[in-house]
């Protein structure tokens, strides 16, 4: 099996490009970013990456599976605990998207490539004072394992919410459906974030954005355009995301095409809401999330 681990130019941020066999992952420095994702590089992707991203210091590219961490989405719909660990004006999707991460392991082999990146926060970030260390472990494979832990370095308890929020290439938004939430609880964020619960299969109709709770570790998406159903095995979170922005959502977006809505789906396994981490002093928890391909019988 071929196989090679590469430094990359991303228009201006660094990065790295990993092979293995016929499997392709590029990866950025900012953020600790995954940009894309093949499994089999003369086959559509399986992580999308927008044609219209920006490659902008300071700014999370769009799409790829971008990091967001010490906490999610907007600060005030986090958990009080959460919201107490920032000072200052928060930044959407936390602080950790838009820092330089450290290289601290790399290697490629028979049996796969790996990166290890990690945000070091032992004296804190700015406007937020905790002591922590954050990192992102990436196995390319047989298929793609990714790895985020965290660990409480501080002398008090640490809330954090997190999300690996991953962009998944479609064929064409109606033609997926979404496996594995039946019965789970969600809130239903465009309608004044009303409790609800998912009914049969998700598919898709118009702009989605839910929050589940209670999610099992195995989710499926299947997409009947491209006839293959990707797998999503998570352990060390019960919380995902589920969003596609549709039309008019869509045109307000950075570095995002009109129609690209079609394209693509964020489904972010995440520790959120109920599902928020409080690490005692010295704790540490690993979400991990394992991705495969295969296609429709």
């Amino acid at each position: 099996m071929q196989y090679s681990l590469t430094p990359m130019d991303f228009s201006g941020l660094a990065g790295w490009r990993l092979c293995f066999g016929r499997a392709q992952l590029d990866i950025c420095r900012q953020g600790a970013q995954i940009l894309s994702y093949f499994p089999d590089i003369e086959q559509p992707p399986l992580i999308w990456l927008s044609d219209c991203a920006e490659y902008v210091q300071g700014q999370s590219v769009r799409g790829g599976v971008p990091v967001c961490w010490p906490w999610f989405g907007d600060i005030a719909r986090n958990p009080e605990a959460v919201q107490k660990t920032t000072t200052a004006d928060a930044p959407f999707h936390g602080l950790a998207r838009t820092l330089d991460w450290q290289l601290i392991h790399s290697s490629a082999g028979s049996t796969g490539v790996q990166l290890s990146l990690q945000l070091d926060a032992s004296q804190g970030l700015s406007g937020w004072p905790h002591a922590a260390t954050l990192q992102l472990h990436i196995e390319l494979a047989e298929r793609l394992s990714i790895r985020l832990d965290n660990h409480n370095l501080g002398a008090q308890p640490l809330a954090i919410s997190q999300a690996l929020h991953s962009y998944f290439a479609v064929s064409d938004i109606h033609h997926v459906a979404v496996h594995g939430l039946e019965g789970c609880p969600y809130y239903e964020t465009l309608e004044q974030w009303q409790l609800r619960e998912q009914a049969g299969a998700l598919t898709f109709t118009g702009e989605t954005d839910r929050v589940y709770l209670q999610v099992p570790e195995h989710v499926q998406i299947v997409d009947s355009g491209w006839q293959r159903r990707i797998d999503l095995h998570c352990h060390g979170s019960h919380s995902a995301i589920v969003w596609n922005p549709w039309t008019a959502k869509a045109q307000t977006l950075s570095g995002f095409a009109r129609a690209a809505w079609q394209q693509m789906l964020c489904i972010e396994n995440a520790n959120v809401l109920t599902d928020h981490l409080l690490l005692a002093p010295g704790e540490r928890h690993r979400l991990q999330l394992e991705l495969s391909c295969t296609a429709l019988a």
